[in-house]
């Protein structure tokens, strides 16, 4: 009997990490290599989640937690947790609904999805699958700015709620092992946003020795962005505009001179260039620099309940996740359910543990001052800063 339950036990995945190794016996090597790699030598892939180690909580005891209340805003939206889904592309490699089933997901968990440019699904079809879900639109600027427009446009119509501009990938960052791959879209799929082959990354299309997606974006991608085209792109929407990919704190002041309405902390993955710092070290002079003006959250390496702590300690306002949602769609693949993903809040209870909320003391969201955050002062970034977890009294 012992064995027995053992043996289910094992079978049965309770973390991300559980869930990336059961993802990446599902997937074809090609897929999981692209959604897994980082750039060049991957250190800031390794660096995103080993920083989180260095913080350690300093949780209040004697704090009545019997009624928790985990629910935010991002961008003035309502949602029931500060975990939000990051714009992961070409979702469909990894499942057969792929963005579609992400969205469902989210609606049943009550939280954010931000979809990205290159989805595999379209920005009407995500939108009308999962109605009253909460969307925002991920956003490359192509050379062809009439293209953009369009994109923001359909974002607009469909009922999104804001514009996430990439600003970190003039080009993308070397990755290895889709160059070794030769990586492109599986024969079936195409970036379902775009009309023509060439926009499409559709395989018809040759792309030489490299990897597929790096002529893509070479090819596509506007180099010449600066920040008057933050306030073009202000121009153009009435919806909230956030900056993603800013780790410095010169850049934070330099976009709310633009007029942003947010700041995503992020390396892109560690997918665009390496051996840039990880993103929870970035985020504290990020948030001092901000100084409220706007509202900044995280991504990058966030994988237990105690990383989105510690990165609301350090001032964030929610975390979004990318990797941890593919490993959940592959490892749902045979089911095909997309409510499965997220029901009442699987994601949260299996891969992030929402439990440490109780231990950490957190009583009521906006009320009550619960948690400090201390490191090991092995980091010269972070070395001698704290700060209090939810402002109030």
């Amino acid at each position: 009997m012992k064995g027995h339950l053992s043996g289910n036990m094992s079978d049965k995945p309770v973390c991300v990490s559980d869930f990336e190794h059961r993802a990446k016996r599902i997937l074809p090597k090609s897929v999981f290599d692209y959604y897994f790699s980082g750039a060049d030598q991957q250190e800031s892939l390794t660096e995103n989640i080993a920083a989180f180690k260095r913080w350690r909580l300093l949780p209040r005891v004697l704090k009545d937690v019997s009624q928790v209340d985990m629910s935010t805003t991002v961008l003035g939206q309502s949602v029931s947790m500060p975990v939000c889904v990051a714009p992961t592309a070409m979702q469909r490699m990894a499942h057969p609904e792929g963005e579609i089933a992400t969205a469902k997901a989210c609606v049943s968990a009550a939280t954010g999805m931000m979809l990205s440019s290159w989805a595999t699904s379209t920005i009407e079809e995500v939108a009308e699958a999962a109605p009253g879900g909460v969307h925002w639109m991920q956003l490359y600027i192509y050379k062809d700015r009439a293209l953009t427009q369009s994109l923001v446009r359909r974002a607009e119509e469909a009922g999104y709620k804001g514009i996430f501009v990439t600003v970190d990938t003039p080009y993308l960052g070397k990755r290895r092992d889709d160059v070794r791959n030769r990586f492109k879209l599986p024969s079936h799929l195409r970036m379902a946003n775009f009309e023509t082959p060439d926009l499409a990354f559709s395989s018809k299309e040759g792309y030489g020795e490299d990897s597929g997606l790096a002529v893509y974006v070479a090819q596509a991608i506007d180099p010449t962005l600066k920040w008057e085209d933050i306030a073009w792109l202000k121009k153009i929407t009435s919806l909230p505009v956030v900056v993603k990919g800013v780790l410095r704190a010169d850049d934070a002041r330099e976009a709310l001179k633009h007029g942003v309405d947010g700041i995503l902390v992020s390396n892109h993955g560690a997918r665009q260039l390496d051996c840039v710092p990880a993103t929870i070290d970035a985020l504290p002079e990020i948030v001092e620099a901000v100084g409220g003006r706007a509202e900044v959250y995280l991504d990058g390496g966030v994988r237990t309940g105690t990383d989105v702590l510690k990165a609301l300690a350090l001032g964030a306002k929610a975390v979004f996740i990318g990797r941890p949602i593919l490993w959940g769609l592959a490892c749902e693949v045979r089911q095909r359910t997309a409510a499965e993903l997220f029901p009442n809040k699987k994601f949260y209870l299996f891969m992030f543990d929402h439990k440490i909320i109780y231990f950490a003391g957190i009583r009521v969201r906006r009320c009550q001052r619960c948690a400090r955050i201390a490191t090991r002062g092995t980091s010269p970034l972070i070395s001698s800063y704290r700060m209090s977890i939810f402002g109030g009294n």
